[in-house]
């Protein structure tokens, strides 16, 4: 397993004008090379040869660098650390970034410098582990299913990883859960590894709302929590093609009973309704903070149905930045009452480690 030891050894040999932010094409990749150019850092791009194309084509948010790779798990080769290590990288994770490389593999072999506490990935990809942490949150959270058997209403069922809903769906009886995970299974949708591990949770129905969050140790501004300080940078919902399946009544193609994420809608929330996202986000960050120290640090996202009378029910943290902040790369609405220029999430990485250089602090953000 790496230490943080062993990163602050690596890190302490970095010249600190040369860093470069680095992370794999994919996911929010735009937005974060976009956002550290604007806070003047040089960045890399790990893509697989068949995408360059597509960075190539945003000259404003493509890399300065690119290593190209067959396979992004070529990131764990040695010879590729080490060049990656020469190049004075601090590597941003994202969703794509945790289910290409896995994170057993980024906490038990990646040797360069992450943004934010890698232990978070470890909470978040274990999905006993995230459960935990959420209730001694004391957020509510749906009702969890330990079995099939258990099965007596509509339930909605989950894989491991962030596969951004991919082979997501729901069931009301343990004999309609089996059929439809063996189809998907059938199908190549679903591993028979993933089959063996998923999370059956209470179905709600509501209004979703995804807060992206920010716990900084560099800034005084936003919400005071145990010596840094809470921003809500943004806030979007997410596009399913179960969104869309009403188009096709009364006879819906099969195809559309799917929860794969495909985009992303700016949203903004009542403001009455505020005081809660932000006992929420502080809440998670809190306990994070006892759970695995120093806590989850920089961009997360809390996924969230709001019913009315009963108020906002999380089913799952993400530890990292989101793709539906994507929506917002000049900032949000939120973002413009925190800061007097346009802030993306992935830029106010960028800016976190810009401040921890300036105050001598990256060793405290950085693992």
């Amino acid at each position: 397993m790496i230490s943080k030891k062993d990163i602050d050894e690596t890190l302490s040999r970095y010249d600190l004008k040369k860093i470069k932010i680095a992370t794999i094409c994919s996911h929010s990749a735009l937005q974060i090379f976009h956002g550290a150019r604007q806070e003047g850092f040089k960045t890399l791009g790990i893509c697989l040869k068949a995408r360059k194309f597509v960075y190539d084509a945003f000259p404003l948010a493509k890399p300065d660098e690119f290593l190209l790779v067959d396979d992004f798990k070529e990131i764990l080769r040695e010879d590729t650390q080490n060049e990656l290590i020469e190049n004075n990288v601090i590597v941003v994770a994202h969703g794509s970034f945790v289910e290409y490389i896995g994170s057993d593999a980024l906490r038990r072999s990646f040797r360069v410098p992450m943004f934010g506490n890698r232990s978070t990935l470890e909470w978040e990809s274990d999905r006993a582990k995230q459960r935990k942490w959420l209730v001694e949150a004391g957020l509510r959270l749906p009702r969890e299913y330990k079995n099939p058997s258990e099965i007596d209403g509509r339930v909605f069922v989950k894989l491991p990883g962030a596969k951004g809903g991919r082979g997501f769906f729901t069931a009301t009886s343990e004999t309609e859960y089996y059929a439809k995970l063996e189809e998907r299974i059938q199908r190549g949708v679903v591993s028979e590894a993933d089959g063996r591990k998923t999370m059956i949770q209470e179905f709600i129905a509501g209004v979703r709302y995804y807060p992206h969050y920010f716990y900084s140790l560099t800034e005084d501004f936003g919400m005071k929590i145990r010596g840094g300080s809470l921003e809500l940078l943004s806030m979007d919902k997410r596009i399913e093609p179960i969104d869309e399946s009403y188009r096709g009544l009364p006879d819906v193609p099969e195809e559309f009973y799917d929860y794969t994420v495909t985009g992303n809608q700016p949203i903004i929330l009542r403001e009455s309704l505020l005081p809660e996202v932000f006992e929420m986000g502080a809440k998670a960050v809190d306990t994070s903070i006892n759970l695995f120290p120093p806590g989850m640090l920089g961009a997360f996202s809390l996924e969230t149905i709001f019913q009315p009378g009963k108020g906002f029910t999380v089913f799952e943290v993400s530890a990292r930045i989101v793709a539906g902040t994507n929506v917002y790369p000049m900032g949000s609405p939120y973002s413009a009452y925190l800061f007097k220029e346009p802030m993306s999430s992935g830029r106010r990485i960028s800016r976190e480690v810009k401040e921890a250089v300036r105050r001598e602090i990256l060793d405290k953000i950085i693992y």
